[in-house]
């Protein structure tokens, strides 16, 4: 258990950190090239959803947060034997429900700020995302990563 929050207190931190570098630092009219044509870091203020989607509804993505937030610490907490892709994959979780969520209490939205322009149809740009989105993202990877080799694994009888 020491390991999750080890891992998902300084990831929370630092989403909240960059947030509030963001806040102090960027103006929503003035972006800041990073990497011409590639990388900017922007302030974006989002009410809904991944990308944008659902806009406005930031009471419905609150308690749909609260909810995540004990279905992962229930799933934390249930947990019989060790398994560190599980674990890590609910500490990015919860790592980054907390710092969406805390955004959406204190702000009535997400702040984000890391903007790539991909070149890619359909990805020019890539909507703004933060840590707590990264996070997210990476653990539902890990997810699907960690239970595609425990099939495989329970297929080959191992």
């Amino acid at each position: 258990m020491k390991f999750i929050f080890f891992l998902s207190l300084p990831l929370y931190a630092l989403d909240q950190w960059t947030k509030q570098m963001v806040l102090r630092f960027i103006s929503p009219d003035e972006p800041r090239i990073v990497i011409s044509d590639f990388f900017s870091l922007v302030h974006v203020t989002n009410t809904g959803a991944a990308f944008g989607s659902f806009r406005n509804n930031n009471t419905f993505f609150v308690v749909i947060s609260f909810v995540a937030l004990l279905i992962v610490l229930t799933l934390l907490l249930r947990r019989r034997t060790p398994d560190r892709w599980r674990d890590l994959s609910l500490a990015l979780l919860l790592a980054g429900i907390l710092g969406n969520l805390t955004d959406r209490l204190l702000y009535g939205h997400v702040i984000d700020f890391l903007l790539f322009d991909l070149h890619v149809r359909y990805a020019n740009p890539w909507p703004a995302f933060n840590v707590a989105d990264s996070c997210i993202s990476i653990a539902v990877v890990l997810f699907v990563i960690h239970s595609l080799w425990q099939q495989k694994s329970a297929a080959s009888g191992g």
